[in-house]
């Protein structure tokens, strides 16, 4: 009998994983379940997914779950000190995404609703179409977004505010790409807070696709950086659970210096043509959970990052990222699955993916990095994971042809520089039990320094069930002098790498042969 277990619980939501034999983002049939409580309520459902929500739960209530096939689990959700309704602060439902005043009249009501909500209280976001400037939320608080309530951001930035890219303390603040730099707020984020759960069944809708955010994507305007969808800055002891989060203005949710922080059963969106929309990316984190998350976005679904050294060296805003845990997600579209860097030079270790399917992203693991950087990347892992029309399954560049000096020859030789703090180190990659469908470029493809190969790789269990037809043959990594590859196995450069199938390895460069003489 199979056992279930809690992802993590509130006052109102409970996260479920029902992992069955095999099962990866879907259970192998859709599971009936029954759930009652102590206070003599019963309901009835079904679920698709291994990751499955109950959300509407009474407080401080003892709970029976039990579904086809698994064992029964008995759990109690938290008290509740109080439930605010947000709309009791006058706050307005269809404000138009122009009306820049009503957008402020509605933050400055949720402004008021947030210090109202008492420590350990819940502030509930009822159904309707809610249009605000950016909400910071607080310590010790619940924001629950009940079924068919939207919070959108306004198509307007004037007005909005700037996160400075540091603190009173010189701590980072406001970022971008790794470096302390102002950005607009987003919609929804939270500062130096702990014991806070957003979650439920609505929507946050961060209007990228209304204004003009798509079409500075690497600029400055106004004196700040786009804005994230959600982010969370230096918080510990954090659930997000259920909701749907969209249109982000640049990255959809971006945990930032954050610590001991639960994902389970979001949905994820952007256009697939909406300019560095990741999906979630921690950055100089530790003890990241992401479970049963589905992703379609612009660019990379999960991209796990530990800052950037600055032009001139700066290093004094990284701080590593450690124990990243992802599973039963679902990625469709998006240039990584998982992707770790390029900003990674304060270090990123322990992290594995697990039990996933990737259809149609560019990539599946994909590791990136150049000279410059600095920082080591240690313990990766993949297993169990379906890759679906992926066009590289596995690929680790350190190479990467990023930045403004990211084609120089310093960065792109293949010749062995002298060894120094901008040196990256990658040390350490596990991939077993992995399935290749619909395979298009390459099935992986590991380029090292000479002066820091890649170490380490051990591959157990890949298989290449299928290959595409219509694929054509382009270079399968970011780097230059790479040549064309189309339906190769897995193709290496200054790496050390154990494949349990010999014949998986290829003879063949990854360079060009003008390049490597």
């Amino acid at each position: 009998m199979n056992e279930p277990l809690i992802i993590a619980s509130s006052a109102r939501t409970a996260a479920l994983c029902l992992a069955a034999p095999g099962a990866r983002h879907f259970l192998p049939a859709r599971t009936e379940w029954r759930l009652s409580s102590t206070e003599g309520d019963e309901r009835r459902g079904e679920t698709a997914t291994v990751v499955t929500l109950l959300h509407d739960l009474l407080p401080d209530t003892g709970y029976l779950f039990e579904a086809e096939g698994f064992a029964a689990l008995e759990f109690r959700t938290s008290p509740c000190a109080g439930l605010v309704e947000a709309a009791a602060f006058s706050l307005a439902p269809d404000v138009a995404l122009d009306d820049e005043e009503g957008a402020r009249a509605n933050a400055e009501a949720l402004e008021r609703a947030v210090a109202t909500v008492p420590h350990g209280g819940t502030l509930r976001l009822a159904a309707g179409l809610w249009t605000s400037f950016p909400v910071r939320l607080k310590s010790n608080m619940t924001f629950h977004l009940a079924e068919g309530a939207v919070l959108r951001a306004p198509s307007s930035r004037k007005g909005w505010p700037i996160l400075p890219a540091r603190d009173d303390a010189g701590h980072m603040l406001g970022s971008w790409e790794g470096l302390p730099d102002a950005c607009f707020a987003a919609p929804v984020h939270a500062i130096g807070t702990d014991n806070l759960i957003i979650e439920g069944r609505g929507v946050l809708n961060g209007s990228g696709d209304r204004g003009d955010w798509w079409s500075w994507p690497k600029e400055t305007r106004d004196g700040a950086r786009r804005p994230r969808g959600l982010h969370l800055v230096s918080c510990r002891k954090i659930q997000l659970l259920g909701f749907t989060i969209k249109n982000a203005a640049s990255w959809t949710i971006h945990p930032q210096g954050c610590e001991d922080l639960i994902a389970a059963g979001l949905t994820i969106n952007a256009p697939h043509d909406s300019p560095n929309t990741d999906g979630f990316n921690p950055e100089s984190c530790r003890n990241v959970t992401i479970s049963g998350v589905r992703f379609s976005v612009g660019d990379d679904c999960i991209a796990v990052k530990a800052g950037k050294r600055g032009p001139d060296g700066e290093d004094d805003h990284l701080a590593e990222t450690r124990g990243i845990l992802v599973r039963h997600c679902l990625m469709e579209r998006g240039h990584g699955g998982l992707v770790i860097g390029s900003e990674m030079s304060g270090g990123v270790h322990d992290v594995s993916v697990e039990d996933c399917d990737m259809v149609g992203t560019d990539r599946g693991l994909r590791l990136k990095t150049r000279r410059g950087r600095g920082g080591i990347v240690s313990n990766i892992a993949m297993r169990r994971v379906l890759l679906d029309g992926v066009q590289t399954a596995l690929s680790a560049n350190a190479h990467y042809h990023c930045d403004a000096d990211g084609h120089d020859e310093r960065v792109q030789s293949r010749q062995p520089a002298p060894i120094d703090k901008g040196t990256p180190f990658i040390d350490g990659i596990i991939v077993e039990d992995v399935e290749i469908r619909n395979l298009a470029h390459a099935a992986g493809v590991f380029l090292g320094l000479p002066e820091a190969p890649i170490r380490n790789v051990a591959i157990r269990n890949l298989t290449i069930v299928s290959r595409d037809p219509s694929a054509i043959a382009a270079p399968p990594i970011m780097a230059d002098r790479v040549r064309p590859m189309r339906h190769e196995a897995i193709v290496v450069e200054q790496t050390h790498i154990v494949c349990d199938d010999p014949a998986m390895l290829s003879d063949a460069s990854i360079s060009t042969v003008s390049d490597r003489d």
